[in-house]
C-alpha cells in the first residue's frame, strides 16, 4: 500500500467532505428533509438526474422539486396517470414521459405497503452483493413499465447486467447507508464497507492520476478494481474517498 497515496486521500476528505459543499451537490435535496420517506425518495430522483452539467441538473432538480411543493412523499402519493405536472420536465436523454413512469412505480410500491429501503434491504438480502440488490430494484422498475418510455427511461434506471458503472445508483447507496456530515447513513441493512464507488469522470480521471486504477473503461470492473484498492485504505470505509475525489476534480 502506497502510504502517501492514502494519506493525500485522506487530506482531501478532511478538506472537502464537510456541510460547505452540500449545497453545490446533488446531495442538497435530500438535507431539505427529515421525513425518512421524503428523504429516500427526495435522494433516489436526485440521483437519477445527477449527470451531464451540475448546473444544468441541479437546476432541472430544483423545478421538479418545486412542483412537488418540497412534500416527495405527498406529492407521490397524490400523483396519478392523468397529472400532467411533470410532462414537460426533460432533461438530456429523459423525458416527461420517463419520469412520470417512475414517479408511477414509486408510488405502486408505497402503496404495497413496501418502500424504497425494503426493496433494496430485499435484494441485498437475496444476494449479499451490490450488483445483485440493485439488478433486483431495477428489474422491479422494468417489469412494471405500462407507459410508452424513452431509452431515457433505461438510462435514468441502468442495467447492471450489462456491466454498466451504475454511478447514479451506486451514489444513491452511498448517501443512504454511509453516515457522515454529507451522507445521511439511514438505511442500515447492509455494511457501508460493502458499498461500490460511484465512479464519474471526475473520479475516474483522479483515480488513474494517482495510479489506484489500470482500467480504461468507466465499467463495473473498473468500479470493482478501484473499490478494492481503496479498501486497502479503509477496509470498513472505502467510499469516504468518493466525495473528496469528485469535490477535488471538478474544482481543479
Amino acid at each position: 500500500m502506497n502510504v502517501s497515496t492514502k494519506e493525500y486521500l485522506d487530506n482531501l476528505v478532511k478538506e472537502y467532505e464537510n456541510p460547505d459543499f452540500i449545497k453545490d451537490d446533488p446531495v442538497q435535496f435530500m438535507h431539505r428533509f427529515r421525513d425518512k420517506k421524503d428523504i429516500e425518495i427526495a435522494a433516489f430522483i436526485a440521483a437519477m438526474f445527477a449527470y451531464g452539467k451540475r448546473e444544468a441538473f441541479i437546476a432541472k432538480l430544483n423545478i421538479l422539486f418545486e412542483r412537488m411543493d418540497n412534500k416527495p412523499y405527498e406529492f407521490l402519493m397524490n400523483f396519478d396517470e392523468k397529472s400532467k405536472v411533470v410532462d414537460d420536465i426533460d432533461y438530456r436523454f429523459s423525458t416527461g414521459i420517463d419520469l412520470k413512469q417512475i414517479l408511477l412505480t414509486l408510488k405502486l410500491l408505497y402503496l404495497e405497503g413496501s418502500s424504497l429501503e425494503k426493496l433494496f434491504a430485499y435484494g441485498w438480502q437475496q444476494h449479499k452483493s451490490v450488483v445483485g440488490m440493485l439488478q433486483t430494484v431495477v428489474d422491479y422498475f422494468y417489469s412494471r413499465v405500462t407507459l410508452p418510455v424513452t431509452k431515457g427511461f433505461y438510462h435514468l434506471l441502468p442495467d447492471p447486467s450489462k456491466k454498466s458503472a451504475c454511478k447514479r445508483l451506486n451514489m444513491f447507496l452511498r448517501w443512504m447507508v454511509r453516515k457522515s456530515v454529507v451522507d445521511f447513513g439511514i438505511w442500515d441493512f447492509m455494511p457501508a464497507s460493502e458499498l461500490l464507488i460511484p465512479l464519474d469522470v471526475h473520479v475516474a480521471k483522479i483515480s488513474r492520476t494517482l495510479g489506484l486504477l489500470k482500467r480504461k473503461q468507466n465499467d463495473y470492473a473498473a468500479v470493482k478494481e478501484l473499490t478494492d484498492k481503496l479498501k486497502e485504505f479503509d477496509p470498513s470505509d472505502p467510499v469516504k474517498y468518493d466525495f473528496a475525489m469528485f469535490g477535488y476534480g471538478v474544482n481543479n
